[in-house]
């Protein structure tokens, strides 16, 4: 506390000194920094004067403060007309943001159920039903959102107007107002002027997500949009406009992606190409199409099978102007050869059914499974795969994919687990966890988390039945448990809720085999006993939310 003095301001010869000043004497220490007053003058009793000069200086700066000026009232949030939550949905909701923010567990999961990766899915179906958030319920739900940017799209569109009013008042929500996907406030596409105004004066990811919104809506409109601010554009920028192009493409599309292929930034070029080459009527992939063809033919030189019966490759012995222009990179990455860096590209830009006329007719099936000279099978087969993605192509995705039962390098496709996922995503949904379960009953698990990351949730009765089948047999042969846990986590998330009473049996504790790792036995039952109590609670949730 400071001393109470009588004297006169001269009697504190530290009262003029800046605020900063004395501030600084205070956190270095008066030996260190002895406080000075104006004429040199240093005070005998040092710490007390300069404990006298800051009272001094805290009551003027109290006693000089003015009254705030009130700001504008902020305007009502606008209605949200959607019906309110059921009281037991909102208390379920309620549960699952306070688990987010308890503190983490360390160790051990245990068999109860993980409530903060159940709240995708919670979110999701009130989405789906189309219930509005609580608003005591919103300020808790930004915060998730803020820390889990998966979460933004459903947690953002459940908060509705409310989300995007609290977030325009508070800075540590602001991310709700930068136009990300599912969260973005878009004016009316269908009043011009609004569109106008917004793309005009908006901030980028508003624009984004104004151009995602008219693309969606009218796909000619929104290219007319784009082409006003074309060349007046950042490298960057262009880059992002040119990919919300891929919602509708179209031959409409075609003339402005020709020019694009002049553009100065490389990045802009490629990306202008694969769009172009995903237009099988375009003049980009009739060009790409002849440099293919010259280069990949049937081999009309063999003996017994009859010509055609294999595939002869002579890559390009140059990558010219033309070939450049139309977005084929000269440069290969390091450690690859350059002539089949440019036979890839040209292949993969070349529309899938130019293939079946150049052999005759045959399917996809049968080219794929020709023999190819000279050990251009892999290149050729991973140029085939991208294309087929590129261009959304289930005949030649399930080609080369081939049989699931059979071991990845006997198949016509890649090895790859990433590249089958990808022709996989092609496939319908029914097709796709066919597939899935039939590899999974192959070869097991160790290597199907990606696969089953690509099939729709919740997941289709067989594969359910595949992948609970060969999680079983992983415990029945005593291997380690924590070897599985992504795809246990996933099964929680995405087996169908009804399987729970099927599994019931395998929640039990197993008897210890002789080879089995040491407390398998205890942690598979906690396994099962979590996916048990984890599809029994999705299923409330899914019932509180009719």
């Amino acid at each position: 506390m400071p001393r109470t003095t009588t004297g006169p301001t001269a009697d504190r010869p530290l009262v003029s000194l800046p605020w900063e000043e004395l501030v600084t004497s205070a956190l270095l220490g008066t030996d260190r920094r002895p406080p000075v007053a104006p004429g040199g003058r240093v005070p005998a009793d040092g710490p007390a004067a300069l404990l006298d000069a800051v009272a001094l200086h805290t009551v003027r700066r109290r006693a000089g403060l003015l009254p705030a000026v009130p700001g504008a009232r902020p305007e009502p949030t606008p209605h949200d007309p959607r019906p309110q939550l059921p009281e037991a949905a909102r208390h379920r909701l309620a549960q699952l943001l306070a688990d987010r923010a308890a503190p983490a567990a360390s160790g051990r999961r245990g068999a109860a159920p993980d409530l903060t990766e159940l709240i995708p899915q919670w979110l999701a179906t009130a989405n789906r039903r189309g219930f509005r958030a609580p608003a005591a319920l919103v300020p808790p739900l930004l915060d998730a959102a803020r820390a889990r940017t998966d979460l933004r799209p459903q947690a953002l569109a459940f908060a509705g107007p409310l989300g995007l009013w609290l977030a325009a008042l508070n800075p540590e929500w602001k991310f709700a107002l930068r136009g990300s996907a599912g969260g973005s406030l878009v004016p009316d596409t269908s009043d011009p002027e609004a569109v106008r105004r917004l793309w005009e004066e908006g901030l980028f990811a508003e624009r984004i997500a104004l151009l995602d919104a008219v693309r969606a809506r009218e796909p000619g409109a929104a290219l007319a949009l784009l082409a006003t601010v074309w060349s007046t554009e950042r490298a960057e920028d262009r880059l992002m406009f040119l990919d919300s192009l891929r919602t509708g493409l179209g031959d409409g599309d075609e003339e402005f992606l020709e020019q694009a292929l002049a553009d100065r930034s490389r990045n802009v070029r490629a990306t202008a190409a694969e769009l172009l080459s995903a237009l099988p009527s375009s003049a980009f992939a009739g060009r790409m199409a002849a440099r293919a063809t010259s280069c990949v033919n049937p081999d009309r030189t063999g003996a017994g099978a009859g010509a055609g019966a294999s595939i002869a490759v002579e890559a390009p012995h140059e990558c010219d102007a033309g070939m450049q222009r139309d977005g084929v990179a000269a440069v290969p990455p390091t450690g690859r050869g350059e002539r089949s860096w440019w036979l890839v590209q040209l292949v993969e830009a070349t529309p899938l059914g130019v293939w079946q006329e150049q052999f005759g007719g045959r399917p996809a099936e049968e080219i794929v499974a020709l023999p190819v000279a000279d050990d251009w099978a892999g290149e050729l087969h991973a140029a085939w795969c991208r294309a087929a993605v590129r261009q959304r192509h289930p005949e030649w995705a399930r080609a080369l994919l081939g049989a699931a039962s059979a071991p990845p390098a006997g198949s016509p496709g890649p090895a790859s687990i990433a590249e089958r996922s990808k022709l996989l995503a092609v496939l319908s949904e029914a097709e796709r966890a066919d597939w899935v379960a039939a590899f999974i009953a192959a070869h097991g698990l160790s290597e199907a988390f990606q696969l089953l990351g690509v099939c729709t949730v919740p997941w289709a009765g067989p594969l359910g039945r595949a992948v609970v089948d060969a999680l079983d047999i992983a415990r029945d042969g005593g291997s380690y448990p924590w070897s599985f846990s992504g795809v246990m986590g996933l099964a929680e998330r995405c087996l169908d809720p009804a399987e729970a009473d099927r599994l019931e049996v395998l929640t039990a504790t197993p008897d210890e085999q002789e080879d089995a790792s040491p407390g398998a036995g205890g942690y598979w039952s906690e396994a099962f006993q979590r996916l048990v109590s984890t599809l029994r609670l999705r299923a409330a949730m899914e019932a509180e939310l009719t």
